[in-house]
């Protein structure tokens, strides 16, 4: 009887930190389309303001790549009402902190400040939309930034050009065959008429989404919001029609060579569908069976019992209109990439032609339920969470009801969508190997 308090008392705990987690949210539209997310959480005095921009290193044309991520630092320069290198100075001056980021799909700007500066908060990023300066000095600066970033980041970094290699491969007409950071000689011939254009397209209220979380007085907010923002003009539509890719029908080998590193890599790559098709997140689970620690699947076979790999991953790496699905693994002493190819194959066409245990599929089932709770446990992460559902997945209701999604997804779900596109005629093999040095 004790023992069976005892499950109860936790049931009911755990029960009631589920109902915990619900984020409670309201969302308008200004009426030149900025779409407006509020979260009121008064529990610490704290709020992060965030602008999410449907627009990333796939919105480009030929000849032009990298212009949003040369945007991510181009709209700090500065502003009309904010001078020319103090955006970092203001926020730091009154106790916050900010940062942007950009993916293939989107950027992200944001700003966590105490709360009793969240007017201005909505004033800087609302400057940051409607007078931004971008002139010739702006530009030539950020474009050295951007050079050093790309030396540091990919061209001297060991593996640092494994993803632009995948890309590469897995397509040839969707702009996702690009990097994100794009390519320099494309920013160098850039004109600054360009830039502008570049600007007035796609950083635009209704191209966005504004989102408010933490600390707030939300009939406040609300004024403030409207004070600064409803004035920005709305832009034109954006309209966007990328090429679809042939079907990968026959496997695809690539050889690519690194002077950064020593240990050659094996990476295989299937092209998979956007992360909002269901698929997607059965994929995500399969990443997770395969070798999210030291018990998964790949990890116990290639590092701990045949010893034969030093690391091994797998990650459904996903994007709006393809997703990639990436196998990686660094070899031990003589082990070839072939043989650490045959050894990943063979736990993919486990998956393919078997149902995983059962313990295996509780296990899955409690990892994705923890992840759903941290990625909601702060203002940050809901301001980041609430962004997303609504610019990238079209449903901002996602933040609450995303893990009934991964309750829902069954064993026999996760072997017909490995079955579907994990199998050999369907993927890349590089070889990404240590640049031979010429001899003396």
């Amino acid at each position: 009887m004790k023992q069976k308090l005892v499950t109860a008392f936790a049931l009911l705990f755990i029960a009631g930190l589920t109902g915990a987690q619900e984020v409670a949210y309201e969302e308008y539209d200004l009426d030149n389309g900025l779409h407006v997310i509020l979260h009121k959480d008064n529990t610490a005095p704290v709020v992060s303001t965030a602008v999410m921009y449907h627009v990333g290193g796939k919105d480009r044309t030929e000849g032009r790549t990298g212009f949003a991520h040369f945007f991510e630092h181009l709209l700090f320069e500065g502003t009309k009402n904010i001078e020319r290198g103090k955006w970092f100075e203001i926020v730091s001056s009154n106790g916050g902190t900010n940062n942007a980021n950009t993916t293939n799909d989107r950027t992200f700007y944001y700003e966590v400040f105490p709360s009793n500066n969240l007017k201005l908060a909505l004033w800087m990023e609302s400057e940051r939309m409607l007078h931004p300066v971008i002139n010739q000095n702006g530009v030539d600066t950020q474009n050295e930034v951007i050079k050093e970033e790309k030396r540091s980041r990919y061209d001297n970094s060991p593996y640092g050009k494994i993803l632009f290699t995948v890309s590469e491969n897995l397509f040839k007409k969707h702009p996702y065959k690009d990097p994100n950071i794009g390519y320099m000689k494309d920013l160098d011939a850039a004109s600054l008429d360009e830039f502008i254009a570049y600007k007035e397209k796609y950083y635009v209220p209704n191209n966005a989404a504004l989102v408010v979380a933490g600390d707030i007085d939300t009939e406040q907010t609300k004024k403030w919001i409207s004070e600064y923002f409803a004035a920005v003009p709305k832009g034109a539509d954006v309209v966007k029609d990328y090429p679809l890719e042939d079907p990968i029908t026959k496997e695809i080998k690539a050889k690519t060579y690194d002077a950064n590193i020593q240990i050659p890599a094996t990476i295989i790559g299937y092209r998979t569908p956007g992360f909002k098709n269901r698929d997607a997140y059965v994929l995500n689970m399969l990443s997770t069976y395969l070798s999210d620690g030291p018990t998964s699947k790949l990890y116990k076979k290639m590092v701990d019992d045949q010893k034969e790999a030093l690391q091994v991953g797998a990650i459904n790496l996903g994007q709006e209109d393809y997703s990639m699905y990436l196998v990686f693994a660094l070899p031990v002493g003589q082990t070839t990439l072939g043989q650490l190819n045959t050894s990943i194959e063979e736990e993919i066409e486990k998956v393919r032609t078997s149902l995983i245990s059962e313990n295996d599929y509780k296990k899955l089932q409690n990892k994705f339920e923890n992840k759903f709770v941290n990625s909601n446990s702060n203002v940050e992460g809901i301001a980041n969470s609430l962004a997303t559902n609504y610019i990238l997945y079209g449903d901002t209701s996602l933040i609450n009801k995303e893990i009934e999604i991964y309750r829902s997804i069954t064993r026999e779900e996760i072997m017909e969508v490995a079955n579907t596109y994990l199998k050999p005629n369907q993927r890349v093999v590089i070889d990404y190997l240590p640049e031979e040095k010429p001899a003396n």
